[in-house]
This record gives structure tokens, sequence and C-alpha cells, in this order.
């Protein structure tokens, strides 16, 4: 897959941290085949592990250097669009207001408002961050505009790789650390337990694929309703800052305690773990305790794996902090409520009541707002593609390039 018309500008691209993987040198090769410049800044060990493409720059200092650094590497590169994953780490967020300054352009890239198949990329900000409006007639209004959305199709993910991935960064982030010596991760575990985390989650992957597949059976064949509760990554900032809560634990208590209080008897919840947490806390033993504690233990399910689009079809509601499972329910017409900021909480989409009385009477979305926001969304911050398999890694970084180049930033 390649692109044969020569872009109309070169531009000088810099890169901060992607996703732990290949992502971000993939897309710096490609970008470096249609004639731009490319350069990387690197963290630590694990950024340097995946980026084999020259152009590297280390930073090695402390933090409070982080502002003055940056402001030098744009101006002497002459950059005129930066790269970043996730835009609420710190390093990124005082990256994203001195470009602001510089009037450089922000391309952030982040999970898929819509999954599975999607990959994020908004100027600017994502999110809690994003700009877009929360107005059912501006996407009416702007849908209408648009022609039909290509055809879309499915690709492959591997946990496996995802796993592995995670656990060549974190060595590479520790063995190098002497390199780094200043660097402190924004996730909350040091680099050794989350891949000791990773590591036990994928021995243990069969027998839970095995007890998840089961549940899953069990649960759409029966005749009990029942609410999800798709969990978050516990590092997830969307969460942290995007919403009232500290992390999943505190997410997990309120709405178990609320779903013993009010839910209707015949109601059951199942709680289905992040696909890719990395088993460093035990939210099984938590989930477990609290029902037993509260009396609901014979209404409270816990899922490890399984499919998450087969769980949403068949649920009464789903129940949500801002995770995009919600947008998943709503292309499914299954009620939501989201508990926190999300891009997708609107009248006409998501419930407007309270957690008490959704347990009672969860509303069906508009299927025709969805339909007009989805439009919007593939138009202006959506590229099909996946991170975890060289398909979806090619078709993600070939349609990257062409979002890319049709920005023109205005510094041009």
């Amino acid at each position: 897959m390649s692109l044969q018309i020569p872009p109309k500008t070169k531009r000088n691209f810099l890169l901060l941290q992607g996703l732990m993987g290949p992502f971000f040198q993939s897309v710096g090769r490609a970008l470096k085949k249609r004639g731009h410049n490319v350069w990387k800044i690197n963290f630590n060990g694990g950024d340097e592990l995946f980026w084999r493409l020259g152009g590297g720059i280390a930073f090695r200092s402390n933090y409070g250097t982080w502002p003055a650094f940056l402001g030098h590497i744009l101006q002497k590169h002459h950059i005129t669009d930066v790269l970043l994953f996730g835009d609420c780490r710190e390093l990124h967020r005082q990256a994203i207001l001195i470009c602001r300054e510089m009037n450089i352009a922000v391309h952030v890239f982040e999970e898929g408002y819509i999954r599975p198949d999607w990959v994020t990329l908004e100027l600017g900000g994502v999110n809690g961050n994003s700009t877009l409006p929360k107005d059912p007639d501006w996407y009416y209004q702007r849908a209408s505009q648009l022609p039909p959305a290509a055809p879309h199709e499915p690709v492959p993910s591997s946990f496996p790789r995802r796993a592995l991935e995670g656990v060549a960064y974190n060595a590479a982030t520790i063995l190098l650390k002497w390199r780094f010596p200043h660097w402190t991760d924004y996730r909350p575990w040091p680099p050794l337990v989350e891949g000791v985390g990773w590591l036990r989650r994928l021995c243990r992957r069969k027998k839970a694929q095995k007890r998840s597949h089961e549940l899953t059976e069990w649960l759409v064949e029966g005749p009990k309703p029942y609410m999800l509760l798709p969990l978050q990554l516990d590092a997830d900032a969307q969460l942290r800052l995007h919403s009232s809560y500290s992390g999943v634990a505190e997410v997990i208590t309120e709405v178990l305690v609320s779903f013993a209080k009010n839910a209707p008897l015949e109601m059951r919840l199942v709680i289905k773990e992040h696909p890719l947490d990395n088993g460093v806390q035990d939210w099984k033993k938590l989930v477990q305790r609290l029902a037993a504690a509260h009396g609901v233990s014979n209404r409270v399910d816990y899922m490890e794996l399984g499919d998450i689009a087969k769980l949403v079809r068949h649920a009464r509601g789903v129940v949500t902090v801002n995770s995009t499972t919600g947008t998943l329910a709503l292309a499914h017409n299954v009620p939501v409520i989201t508990l926190g900021h999300a891009i997708y909480d609107m009248p006409g989409l998501t419930a407007q009541s309270t957690l008490k009385a959704f347990w009672q009477a969860p509303q069906r979305p508009d299927p025709l707002i969805f339909a007009a926001f989805r439009r919007v969304l593939i138009d202006q911050c959506l590229i099909p593609g996946g991170f975890f398999s060289e398909e979806g890694l090619e078709k993600l970084v070939h349609h990257t390039v062409i979002r890319l180049e049709q920005y023109q930033p205005a510094s041009l």
C-alpha cells in the first residue's frame, strides 16, 4: 500500500511519545518516504528501542528544562507539525501549550472513539480536550454536507503481540535507565512490575478465555437481563483527568453499590476487564469482595476476556465513565450512561438521568443522531486500522499519512 502522488508541500514533523510498539517508527518511515523531514524525541529506553530511523533526539535532563529544550528543537528544525499519542501526559500537555504559542500544529493520536478498527487522530486535543461540540443539531447539519462514508473492513488484532511489545518496552526502559536518569513514568507502576503483570496475564490467558466464553454464552442465552460495566485502564488519563474518579477501584465501588441498592432484583451486573489491562491490580477479587459485602454475589459476574461486541449487543444497558465501548453500544442501539466527560455524551445519545434512574428505566439512543455523529467523526478525527497486527498497522499508517498531508499548517 503506497501513495503515488507527491505531497504539495514538504513538512518538518517532530514526533514525541507514541504507543508502546512500532507505530510511530512506521509513521516516521512513511513520512520520510514521502519526502518529509522527521525527528523523534525519545524520553526513555523503550522509546529508543522502537525508533531506528535516525533523527532521534534524547531528552535526558530534568523536567524543568523541558519547555526550553522543546522550544529550541522546534525552532532549530523549523517544525511545522508535532505528533504525539495521548494529550494528558504532563510532558505532552506542556508541549501542546508551547506549540499553540508558536502556531505549530499538534496532531493527537488516541485509541479510536469508535471501535474496533479505528484510531483517533485529532488536531489539538482528544476526548475531554476535543473541540467537537455536544450539539446534536450541529452533527445533523455537518453530516448532511458529507458524502457517504467509504466501506470499512475490520482488521486483525493480537493480544500476545500487544503484551510482548509492552514487555519489551518496559525491559528497555529498565535496562537503559542510566541513559535517562530523570525519566519518571506517567503510569502508576514501575516498569518491572508492569512487565511481570503482562507476562502473568499472558500465561493465564488460555484458561481465562475458556471461562469468559462459557460465561458469555450463559449470559446471552439466559432469561435474566444484565447491565454491562466495561472497565477502563487504571492509568487511563481520560478516566483520571476527565472524570471525578481517582481510578478504577472507585468506579467499581460506586457502580456496584448503586446496583445493589437500586437495580431490579432480576437484573445482573457484568463487569468486564479491559482487554489491555496489565494484570497488576486484581479487579476480580475486589468485585467479589464488594459483591459479597452488599449481598449481590449471585447477581454480579466478572469477565476477564470475551467478545465485548457480543456482550454489548445483548445488554440491557451500558454503564461507563467515558470508555469507547459507549459508542459501540450506541451503534447497537443499546442505552448508555456516562459517569465522566465523554465526547459522545449528549442529549439524544446518552442517558441524561442519574445512575439510580438508569438501572430502572434505561432509554435507547436516537439512531439518526448517532449516524450523524459517527459520520462526522470519520470525516474529522478517525482513521481506519489498528496497532496490533501487520495488516492493521499498514492500513493505519497509510491513512495517517493521507490525513496529515490533507492538513496544511497555517505557517506554510
